[in-house]
């Protein structure tokens, strides 16, 4: 079954490489807590400086990714505090 077809709200294509961006409708946002609170997350390399941390994201428009990612980080650290809620 394929997924149904978002809402266009805004589009602007460039002229020069005929890429699109457009602004899509969403139901709402999930956001992975821990312990209540929001949090950011980075991962970086204890070892080198180089190439620097990077920031994951904690929310989106998508629910399954928020709770794959609080499922994957209650494993990780061991715990049941990350949480997901929808805003």
């Amino acid at each position: 079954m394929s997924r149904p077809k978002p809402k266009i709200l805004l589009e602007k294509t460039d002229p020069k490489t005929y890429k699109s961006e457009q602004i899509l409708e969403a139901e709402a946002t999930w956001c992975v807590l821990y312990n209540s609170y929001p949090f950011n997350l980075r991962t970086v390399n204890s070892i080198t400086n180089s190439p620097g941390p990077k920031y994951k994201k904690t929310s989106f428009t998508n629910p399954g990714h928020a709770y794959n990612l609080a499922r994957r980080l209650n494993a990780k650290f061991e715990t049941n505090l990350f949480t997901v809620i929808k805003i």
